[in-house]
């Protein structure tokens, strides 16, 4: 099935007051976690009224924090463009796209107080249908520098394998063999693990094309 268009801040969608609100909401995650964090305490931080907030976002205090989610991808990847246009394969590709992903986020004021004081509710957030959404903005926003060497399905369907092993590493730090901050530790885990699995990705074309 097609992905369904993902929107985000800082791309298609230049108002003002839903920047101010996101970053707003990215400044009260970062002093006191998601619990606390209402939308009055996010209509203040932004400087607007509490109806104001709610006519930019409908949906309230979940679509704030959906936006948010999707705006702070859209700028990670946005600081990766340069690293990762540059890379000359796709294991280049890859390597470049999980560090420097997982290094922006690693340094994140929210995320950071959130693993500290709130893994449980981190967790929560990246489960079933909102691990899922987060998965696809990510693969929508990886995608197109992977499609320099796969075809655009597997470039969605690489990106997300990508995207998982960032938040799986992110979610659990200290846990494992691999720092996914290290490009030594990335390149090996991608050399042995991930590549193999996305080139299997083309072998049943060149297998038909074969024939």
């Amino acid at each position: 099935m097609p992905r369904a268009p993902i929107r985000h801040l800082g791309a298609d969608d230049r108002s003002s007051q839903r920047v101010r609100i996101v970053d707003a909401t990215v400044a009260c995650l970062a002093r006191q976690g998601l619990t606390k964090t209402t939308l009055e305490d996010v209509a203040a931080a932004a400087g607007l009224s509490r109806a104001t907030v709610y006519r930019v976002f409908p949906g309230g205090r979940d679509a704030i924090f959906a936006a948010t989610v999707d705006t702070e991808l859209a700028r990670v990847f946005s600081e990766l463009a340069v690293a990762m246009g540059e890379a000359s394969d796709l294991e280049g590709v890859l390597v470049a796209g999980i560090v420097g992903a997982a290094r922006r986020l690693r340094e994140h004021a929210a995320i950071g107080f959130l693993l500290a004081h709130e893994p449980g509710v981190l967790l929560s957030q990246l489960c079933f249908d909102r691990m899922e959404r987060v998965l696809a903005v990510a693969s929508t926003l990886a995608a197109p520098f992977l499609a320099r060497w796969l075809e655009p399905d597997q470039a969605a369907r690489a990106a997300e394998w990508a995207a998982r092993i960032v938040l799986s590493y992110l979610a659990a730090p200290g846990q494992g063999t691999v720092e996914v901050t290290d490009r030594d530790d990335v390149a090996r885990l991608v050399g042995r693990f991930v590549l193999p699995g996305v080139l299997a990705l083309r072998a049943p074309e060149a297998e038909v094309a074969a024939r």
